[in-house]
């Protein structure tokens, strides 16, 4: 008999639909034979299916098998094949039949006693099983939270392979998994870091304020100890709470790479990412064969935090140009080329010097101007000129630190941004995620025009200086911001020469 059931693969974080098609034939000797591209955890999957079927109290054909995954051009590489493999083994082989086959997907590894084990990716798939129009789709149990996030389809959790073969005999009916969204929402979206608890820095704090309001990218410059990583880490609690869009975008994300906690189906808060400076390219932008997202895709919808700037390997950091200017980042291979989201804000940070205590008027520099050089020529030109707000962020003197009173708290900075970021919406209407930083050439001329006195002042910064025309539109988008968190209609020149200060790194830093 011929039995044929549909599940999902996964690509990245994708979820292409897949046919399993199951015949079974008489024959003298018994034989499974596996086709369609499997990639080797596909090929293993026969044996734990073998065992698990038996395990189960089934009977295990001892006739020819052929198991079909198609499309056969399309690599099948996840172990989420177990549980279909094995159901149309035993439909093929007529040990039970179903009518149900054709309304659901069914992905799910298996143990060898016939138990569910949890896949990646089940979002995505679940995703996709309602973009085909499936009626709903077979999960393990464990994957069951994180699939009904999408609500449209009806999302069955299976613990056993029993189950899975009773639910399509209509022997066992198993309540779908609710959708509890909202609740997730509310439990897991609060944040425990504070800008409170951070002792001085209000100049800190109010480009901090600045970049999350606009979606601007941040440097911070400043001697060891003197908060530049305690002020990154507390960024993402002064960033709008995550639409339900952009999270089951970042969730899915996650899902595809197993990362999300146990417990939390769905990612509330924004992400942020924090890798160690000896990260390498296909760790950062993402690769691998299949390709699969680096830390600036995880990093999507929140914060990359890169500390220790210049300990990063050059070549590290140039791959990271592409995707800071497109929002999105491209893995071509010979074969197929894979498109992962990837819309962060980037916040980074550095000593100085390499000593690091140039600009501590409490320690002494031991740091030379050729060695100052070679250090900051560890950042290329053009990287610098994508990150909009350069900041220099100085030691903490002992008043401010013994102070007992409560600095900027993260609420009445969030107020700023929340003002700012409504009137981008209004500004740009015809996208959810238009903010200033983002603002192409031609919306850069229709919003940020600029009167007589403003463009004297930005004539004069750009001759001094030697600013590039990205720089020069960088500081136009970051005026812009000032200007919308006091709801002005117009740049004037207080919020332009602010903007003109937060590019420090365009001085002569040996000065």
């Amino acid at each position: 008999m011929l039995a044929k059931l549909n599940t999902l693969s996964l690509l990245g974080i994708d979820a292409p639909l897949v046919e399993v098609e199951v015949d079974v034939s008489s024959s003298p000797l018994p034989k499974t034979m596996l086709v369609g591209l499997p990639e080797q955890a596909v090929k293993e999957s026969i044996h734990r299916v073998e065992r698990a079927i038996v395990n189960s109290g089934f009977i295990r054909p001892s006739d020819r098998v052929v198991i079909n995954l198609a499309p056969a051009e399309l690599p099948k590489q996840a172990a989420s094949f177990d549980l279909p493999i094995s159901l149309g083994i035993l439909a093929g082989s007529g040990q039970f039949q179903s009518d149900r086959f054709a309304e659901y997907a069914v992905v799910g590894e298996l143990a060898l006693e016939g138990h569910t084990r949890p896949v990646k990716g089940a979002l995505s798939m679940a995703m996709a099983a309602r973009d085909a129009g499936y009626r709903g789709m077979l999960v393990p149990a464990e994957n069951a939270s994180e699939a009904a996030v999408v609500s449209e389809i009806e999302i069955i959790p299976i613990s056993t392979l029993t189950e899975a073969v009773g639910f399509f005999t209509g022997m066992v009916e198993i309540d779908p998994q609710p959708s509890r969204l909202a609740e997730l929402f509310h439990e897991f979206s609060r944040y425990e870091n504070d800008f409170s608890d951070v002792r001085g820095q209000e100049v800190a704090k109010r480009a901090l304020t600045i970049a999350a309001a606009g979606a601007h990218n941040l440097l911070m410059l400043g001697p060891p100890g003197s908060g530049k990583t305690m002020l990154a880490k507390r960024l993402p609690s002064i960033l709008p709470t995550l639409s339900a869009e952009e999270s089951i975008e970042t969730t899915r994300i996650y899902s595809s790479l197993g990362r999300l906690r146990p417990g939390q189906p769905l990612l509330a808060q924004r992400p942020f990412r924090s890798p160690h400076h000896t990260i390498s390219n296909a760790g950062l932008v993402g690769g691998g064969s299949p390709p699969a997202p680096g830390e600036i895709s995880l990093a999507h919808n929140g914060v990359l935090f890169l500390d220790e700037l210049p300990e990063f390997d050059r070549r590290t950091l140039e791959v990271m140009r592409q995707p800071l200017e497109d929002r999105t980042v491209t893995i071509s291979r010979a074969l197929r080329s894979t498109n992962f989201p990837a819309n962060f804000m980037l916040v980074a940070a550095l000593n100085p010097c390499p000593c690091g205590f140039r600009t501590d008027p409490r320690r002494t520099c031991s740091c030379n101007p050729t060695q100052i050089e070679r250090y900051m020529a560890r950042i290329s030109g053009p990287l610098l000129d994508r990150i909009d707000i350069h900041i220099e962020v100085p030691a903490v003197p002992f008043q401010e630190l013994s102070s007992s009173s409560p600095g900027t708290s993260s609420e009445e900075m969030r107020e700023h941004v929340e003002t700012a970021r409504k009137r981008q919406q209004q500004r740009f209407p015809e996208t959810s995620h238009g903010y200033n930083a983002h603002m192409s050439s031609r919306q850069l001329r229709e919003h940020c025009s600029l009167e007589p006195m403003c463009q004297n002042i930005l004539r004069d910064s750009c001759n001094e200086l030697g600013l590039s025309a990205r720089a020069h539109d960088k500081i136009l988008r970051v005026a812009r911001t000032i200007a919308d968190m006091e709801n002005a209609d117009s740049i004037s020149p207080v919020h332009l020469q602010e903007a003109i200060n937060y590019r420090m790194l365009d001085r002569n830093l040996l000065a």
